[in-house]
């Protein structure tokens, strides 16, 4: 229990240091962390509450708006730049910070200290969730600083890493950190500490699952731009018979209180004390109401007129019904913040298995039964069953073809990480192209039904955005990034997809 109480007190500091860590340099001297004399029981659960607070709190934010399950409301104006997709320098410098000043840098730490005394428990830990956190950061700048990062006052300024290049650096460490001796004498139990996979003993079978489904979403992510390597890393994956997540990867360490609730709760409703700035978009709702999809009551508050949603980006209407009354966003103030959830890990093994094995498992699974795992998993994240809809609306299109199969994936998958892990959505959308882009908006006039001719779930160009069409791909390098150090690559056009996605 005096653990628990520690651990717990360790996060809760880390969850309030967001306010003034904005500024910091990422490349803090890693030979010299915050906590004195640090050991990688203290510094692996500060580094996850990082890596959860950020990509849970204001990336989810940013991902569920551009994903187009949320939209900006008519009634407030937090969200407006990115539902308008006018990003600049000055947005997103606290997460590009924190991310690299307090994640990576405290990961950096503890797989150093862990090699030193070869405990590869940690290491493995340590290894994953940093492979995890770069690739969040390179699918959102496309280069970032890797290969000379936290590396202190050795190097100040370090060089930008193309992605492609941080993405295969990635994998190696992955897999060396999986060749290690996980029975040698010199390993020590994480304990409390691991605060991803809480329990009484070390799970490193679900570490190693984590680690490869972490691989298999990498290797698809190469589909676009290095067929042959996703093709290689994946039949290799499946060669070896590697087990992947059968359970969610997540920090759920989170109660109701300040400063120690769900990141994007506290984000978005505690600290500015409003439930309302974030609605339910048209885009979503056409989807899920056209399929009698009962999830819309579990992501949204929903009031006595029934399901109301915003068109996307339309946030300029006036403050009347329905626009002032649209179903807001429900987040449970002790939701976990899922970095690979079990409906996500079936989702990517269907896609695999339907990619690269004809729709057959060399295990004999076929992409069939791991779409419906994963629907069925992604239905049972909010306490609900697909029931009649696993064999009606949802029903996996088996004698379809290719293209036909990883559509209902990716939209089965794009409608799981709504209040989940949101940002994802975003990024497969740029990879897969689906769901699709519709040709017209969808000019709902009453929050309820939409236009003759747009297709329910189809994404449509937001109302106001300034892009001229085009759609965002991609984050801008951040004002204190650009201040500090003369390495950062020319600017691109946020409209510029990343190394990965559909050109």
């Amino acid at each position: 229990m005096k653990k628990l109480i520690i651990y717990t007190m360790l996060l809760s500091a880390v969850m309030l240091s967001g306010s003034c860590k904005k500024e910091l340099d990422i490349n803090t001297d890693p030979n010299n962390p915050s906590l004195a004399n640090a050991e990688p029981n203290l510094l692996f659960p500060s580094a996850v509450a990082y890596t959860a607070g950020r990509i849970g709190g204001e990336l989810a934010i940013v991902g569920g708006i551009w994903s187009q399950l949320w939209t900006q409301s008519v009634a407030s104006n937090q969200y407006k730049n990115i539902d308008a997709y006018q990003v600049t320098r000055a947005d997103f410098n606290g997460s590009w910070n924190e991310l690299f000043s307090g994640a990576l840098t405290d990961y950096a730490t503890l797989i150093r200290i862990a090699k030193e005394r070869e405990d590869w428990n940690f290491v493995l830990m340590g290894t994953v969730m940093r492979a995890y956190t770069y690739t969040v950061l390179v699918d959102l700048y496309d280069q970032v600083p890797f290969s000379e990062a936290s590396q202190g006052e050795a190097n100040l300024t370090p060089k930008f890493d193309p992605g492609d290049v941080i993405y295969s650096a990635l994998l190696a460490e992955i897999d060396e950190a999986l060749s290690k001796d996980f029975t040698a004498r010199t390993n020590t139990l994480p304990g409390t500490s691991d605060v991803v996979f809480q329990s009484s003993s070390f799970r490193l079978d679900a570490w190693i699952a984590f680690a490869n489904t972490l691989k298999l979403k990498m290797f698809l992510r190469m589909i676009n731009a290095k067929p042959a390597d996703a093709a290689t890393g994946v039949r290799a994956l499946y060669t070896e018979n590697a087990p992947f997540l059968e359970e969610d990867a997540a920090l759920a360490f989170y109660i109701n209180q300040p400063d120690k609730s769900n990141p994007l709760y506290e984000e978005n409703f505690r600290r500015l004390n409003t439930t309302t700035n974030i609605r339910l978009s048209m885009t979503f709702y056409s989807w899920l109401a056209t399929h009698n999809d009962p999830r819309v009551n579990e992501y949204f508050t929903i009031g006595a007129g029934g399901p109301l949603a915003i068109n996307q980006g339309d946030f300029n209407n006036p403050a009347t019904n329905p626009w002032g009354s649209a179903s807001n966003l429900f987040i449970d103030p002790t939701s976990p913040v899922h970095f690979i959830s079990k409906a996500e890990s079936y989702f990517l093994q269907a896609e695999a298995v339907e990619r690269y094995f004809n729709g057959t498992a060399p295990n004999g699974t076929t992409g069939k039964e791991l779409y419906n795992a994963g629907v069925t998993a992604a239905f049972a994240q909010v306490g609900l069953t697909p029931g009649a809809l696993l064999t009606g609306d949802y029903a996996y299109p088996a004698a379809g073809t290719l293209e036909q199969k990883i559509e209902a994936i990716i939209v089965q998958k794009w409608a799981s990480l709504s209040n989940s892990h949101s940002m994802e959505a975003f990024f497969e959308k740029n990879r897969t192209g689906f769901p699709r882009t519709s040709a017209v908006y969808s000019n709902s006039t009453d929050g309820k039904t939409w236009a003759a001719n747009y297709m329910p779930g189809y994404w449509v160009y937001p109302k106001n955005a300034v892009t001229n069409g085009l759609f965002i791909k991609r984050f801008v390098f951040p004002d204190s990034e650009i201040r500090a150090n003369p390495n950062v690559p020319a600017l691109v056009p946020p409209t510029t997809p990343v190394w990965w996605a559909i050109k």
